[in-house]
């Protein structure tokens, strides 16, 4: 993680802008239309690796109470600036998560536990992440799904990952089910840097959230088709560019 925290620390600069076509208001919709299948309760929400804060306003126009933690101080710093009056911020590494609460919603979107390549590392995560759930809440989080590293981890510039005067550029020279990939980030006003993250199986991510004291509650692939974004079940991991897993503590716990 402490590649993840120097490479966002560089990308934060450009972040917002590199990644300007993302629509937070139509994911967030989507995102909560599913959790609402899974009797989600409004009230606080924890955004574990919140980046710049790009999902706050979708929650804060719903009236949710939002609390962000990330791992790098550059890009809390592009979040504080935008929401630092209506939102409590902390740095935190979600490998060593501290319990900031009792949340009815606790989140990490955009490939949080790709970054997570150590052994052992996701358990943690997960079972910091489930600590932090108020009875009867939700935890929801997405991994990138094994086609999507082979278009974009590949080596070569990943076309669809690439963004303006920045390139997005593969380094790996295989990618197969499991294993660890890089990706390097280069262009005008951000200092190179390269992104290392870790493919999960479905089947391995759902054993690892039982074993953190989760209940997996719902795996669905995510997709887009003509500019809307589609959650189907079972996931596809050749079809799908995302897997988003949700879970609540289970009673065993």
């Amino acid at each position: 993680m402490e590649d993840a925290r120097g490479a966002y620390d560089k990308f934060a600069p450009i972040y917002d802008q590199f990644n300007h076509l993302n629509d937070y208001e139509l994911w967030t919709s989507v995102l909560l239309a599913e959790l609402e299948k899974h009797g989600i309760r409004k009230g606080r929400l924890l955004d574990v690796g919140c980046g710049t804060g790009r999902a706050f306003e979708p929650m804060l126009n719903r009236g949710w109470e939002v609390q962000g933690c990330d791992l790098s101080e550059g890009m809390l710093a592009e979040a504080g600036r935008k929401f630092g009056e209506t939102v409590e911020l902390a740095v935190a590494d979600v490998r060593d998560l501290p319990v900031f609460g009792e949340f009815e919603l606790v989140w990490a979107l955009n490939d949080v536990v790709n970054y997570l390549t150590g052994e052992g590392e996701l358990e943690r995560a997960l079972t910091g992440m489930c600590a932090n759930l108020a009875p009867g809440g939700l935890l929801l989080f997405d991994a990138n799904s094994l086609g999507l590293f082979q278009s974009s981890f590949s080596s070569g510039i990943s076309e669809a990952m690439s963004s303006g005067p920045w390139s997005w550029h593969g380094l790996a020279e295989e990618v197969v089910p499991g294993g660890t990939y890089e990706a390097q980030v280069s262009g005008d006003g951000v200092e190179m840097h390269v992104h290392r993250q870790r493919h999960f199986p479905v089947t391995e991510m759902v054993a690892k959230m039982e074993a953190a004291g989760l209940e997996p509650v719902a795996t669905v692939g995510q997709q887009e088709v003509d500019s809307q974004i589609l959650l189907t079940s079972p996931p596809d991991e050749m079809r799908d560019y995302k897997v988003v897993y949700i879970g609540r503590q289970s009673s065993e716990k």
